[in-house]
């Protein structure tokens, strides 16, 4: 079951697109952290919401809040992504040890590998405050994103 909201978001530690590592923790007591998890790059679904966020980012990216994005995929396959689709956000692998912080988020689909599209948003103290869970093939609704995070 994925994680709720009012609950502690789990801290994790992954390597972005370019071999950095970026920690929750990296972000508590700054920013607030819109977390979310894809299924692969490459697919058709997933390249088209991260299009979009990327074309939307100035509506919910500031110096308040933080977008970052979580596959299976490895870095390697992440960059090449990023650099093809112009993506200005962090892509996190998830790779190695395979789905681990996609399990601890409840979102990993253990049949087929892969997480399947949860969104987190998590305040500046490490709370998840809003999170919404879709099946692998059902797009997610940005304008939910930007509503979830004028709350906090």
């Amino acid at each position: 079951m994925a994680i709720q909201a009012g609950e502690q978001a789990p801290e994790f530690e992954l390597k972005d697109n370019h071999g950095a590592t970026v920690r929750l923790s990296d972000h508590r007591g700054a920013k607030n952290v819109v977390l979310l998890f894809y299924p692969f790059a490459f697919t058709g679904v997933c390249t088209g919401e991260l299009r979009e966020l990327q074309e939307n980012l100035p509506r919910f990216v500031d110096e308040n809040t933080r977008l970052l994005a979580v596959s299976n995929d490895s870095i390697h396959t992440l960059r090449v992504f990023a650099e093809q689709e112009d993506l200005e956000y962090p892509l996190l692998s998830d790779f190695w040890p395979h789905g681990a912080v996609s399990r601890a988020y409840g979102v990993f689909d253990e049949e087929k590998g892969c997480a399947v599209r949860g969104t987190f948003i998590i305040d500046k103290k490490g709370v998840v405050r809003w999170r919404v869970v879709n099946a692998l093939p059902d797009a997610r609704d940005l304008n939910e994103y930007v509503k979830a995070l004028d709350t906090l």
